[in-house]
């Protein structure tokens, strides 16, 4: 009798483990979005600017990957992340198809190869190849899964309906269209169209110009130029400027003006930093954030901008009309070198950068946001120009931060916020036959045996027990 009630508990037990497994199991598969990401870095966690485009959707997007079996890495990687996207928002649809078992589709979508994804809005299509999403990283050490990235951004050039133009100033040592492409292609992801502009050979700047960019000029410019950047400023537009070091920026008058104009004043002093630098370099800081719409989500998710080689800027608004708010600065043991001329000319020692008589008191800005008297943005004047460099564009939030004043320039909202990083993947691994047999003989024969033992052992306990 013992024994029947005894069997008839351990059925009723397992019957309930299982219904509840049933049970969980459901519910874990109908709870929408429901998940947990472990790892350090949030690996699995949608960007802010992912689940804001993807919240505020509110047209079909159609999505198609055309995979093959022979790619089953790489397609498991953006089927993942693009049904993530789906259950996000209703309004995606995806599905992967197999050009070879439906070629009719893949002639409709003009398909040459396999690895492609494509995103479709009415009429309106975008394509991204696998090539695009798989590769080294920008600093050529890690292989990197950019999908994130290049999703999002298929996904809001084709759902909006915003877009800017505006030209890089050239003819004085800045950065081009050319020379800073990853400046320009995270100008594109976010609607921008951008060119050069030379005002010596143009004349004028165009009337589509809603921004001017001067990025790390090398020298000053001409009286005439500077009468034309002075009148875009009078009117509607917009400046973003970066100031590297230059040899030749004591001698500058024209710049100065300018940047006098929007009440922001070069200091020409080597910025140096003992308490937040990165590496122990003094001279790469890692600058403080002040309370701004610009910094906000920055802050608060711990995104920090690294700044290599900074110029000292203050705030001279004077009877100008504008209003200046400081973005980035050093701690208050900060300070910064005012012989800036002298230290261009030598290879730099510890004791060059040590606080002397006559350097800026700490602490010391480093970027400011200007606007009008109407209290609409202006300009923004950051004292590096290094970090828009393709070499540190991706280094923490200096591109966050780059596109964030951007954004606030052109009054975008939507544009403050965190976009997905590059995230290094589990590189693959090349097993010998040694290697794989034991693996195999370990994980299928080796281990069930232990557990075949153990239960063994504690049956014949019992038995004899």
């Amino acid at each position: 009798m013992k024994k029947w009630i005894r069997g008839t508990n351990a059925i009723v037990l397992s019957a309930a483990v299982i219904g509840i497994f049933i049970l969980l199991t459901v519910f874990l598969h109908s709870a929408k979005g429901l998940q947990w990401d472990l790892t350090a870095t949030k690996k699995f966690t949608l960007s802010d600017q992912t689940t804001t485009v993807l919240k505020n959707l509110d047209q079909k997007v159609n999505v198609i990957a055309f995979t093959n079996s022979s790619q089953e890495y790489y397609n498991r990687q953006v089927s993942d992340l693009l049904t993530d996207y789906s259950r996000q928002n209703k309004k995606i649809t995806f599905q992967e198809v197999d050009p070879k078992k439906k070629p009719a589709l893949a002639e409709q979508y003009e398909i040459s190869q396999y690895g492609t994804v494509v995103f479709e809005v009415g009429d309106k299509k975008k394509v991204v190849l696998y090539n695009d999403l798989f590769g080294y990283g920008s600093d050529q050490t890690t292989y990197n899964f950019t999908g994130e990235e290049k999703f999002t951004q298929a996904i809001m050039s084709l759902t909006s309906n915003s877009s800017h133009k505006g030209y890089f100033l050239t003819g004085h040592g800045e950065q081009t269209v050319s020379n800073a492409s990853s400046f320009v292609s995270a100008l594109e992801s976010e609607n921008y169209t951008v060119a050069d502009l030379n005002l010596v050979k143009d004349g004028k700047i165009p009337d589509d110009a809603e921004t001017l960019f001067i990025l790390s000029p090398q020298q000053d410019l001409s009286a005439a130029e500077a009468k034309l950047v002075e009148a875009y400023v009078k009117g509607n537009g917009k400046l973003f400027v970066t100031l590297g070091l230059s040899a030749e920026m004591d001698g500058w008058k024209n710049w100065d003006a300018i940047l006098a104009q929007v009440g922001v004043k070069n200091t020409k002093a080597l910025a140096v930093e003992k308490n937040s630098s990165l590496s122990s370099d003094p001279l790469t800081i890692i600058p403080d954030y002040t309370t701004h719409e610009i910094t906000e989500k920055l802050q608060s998710a711990d995104r920090v901008t690294v700044m290599p080689a900074s110029i000292g800027l203050q705030s001279d608004v004077g009877s100008t009309g504008f209003s200046v708010s400081e973005l980035l600065g050093t701690t208050s043991s900060g300070y910064a070198k005012t012989n800036l001329s002298e230290l261009l000319t030598k290879q730099l020692t510890q004791s060059d950068i040590e606080k002397s008589t006559g350097d800026i008191e700490g602490p010391v800005a480093l970027a400011y946001a200007v606007q009008d008297k109407d209290s609409k943005p202006k300009a923004i004047v950051v004292g590096n120009g290094l970090f828009v460099d393709n070499q540190y564009l991706s280094e923490q939030a200096n591109k966050d931060f780059a596109l964030n004043s951007i954004g606030w320039l052109h009054e975008e909202k939507s544009s403050l916020t965190i976009r997905p990083r590059e995230e290094a993947q589990m590189q693959q691994v090349y097993l010998t036959s040694r290697q794989s047999n034991t693996i195999f003989v370990t994980t299928i024969i080796v281990i069930p045996a232990l557990f075949l033992l153990a239960g063994g052992l504690v049956w014949w306990r019992r038995r004899k027990g």
